[in-house]
């Protein structure tokens, strides 16, 4: 069972995408911020990485890119998923390094779809 953190400021959001995964079959933690996400993350081991954009303290974006730049997480899969829906704000998405842009609200199928695509357990 592939672990997830997903990471959103809105505790209904979190709510939600924890309980989607979840019955998916993934074992999920949540983050309320890029800050508590980046603790979780040098504690423990997730497969992906779900998080919306906007948020306080360390925005979703400077939490991809601070990702990034590390050797030990350049590879995990990231999902982006936010309710900004301009192309301009899709590729500052990906120029951060997410593998996926997700605009709220989000199909829970396509959901899980791509969260198992970039597991590779499709």
């Amino acid at each position: 069972m592939a672990k997830i953190l997903v990471v959103d400021d809105s505790p209904t959001v979190r709510s939600l995408e924890r309980f989607i995964l979840k019955s998916a079959g993934f074992d999920i933690e949540v983050a309320c911020n890029g800050i508590e996400a980046l603790e979780k993350i040098y504690e423990g081991k997730y497969e992906l990485i779900v998080t919306d954009v906007n948020m306080p303290k360390m925005d979703g974006l400077r939490l991809v890119k601070t990702l990034r730049e590390q050797e030990a997480y350049k590879t995990i899969p990231i999902i982006i998923m936010t309710t900004e829906s301009e192309e301009d704000d899709r590729m500052k998405g990906i120029e951060a390094g997410a593998n996926m842009y997700l605009v709220k609200p989000t199909n829970p199928e396509l959901l899980v779809t791509n969260v198992k695509m970039l597991l590779g357990s499709v």
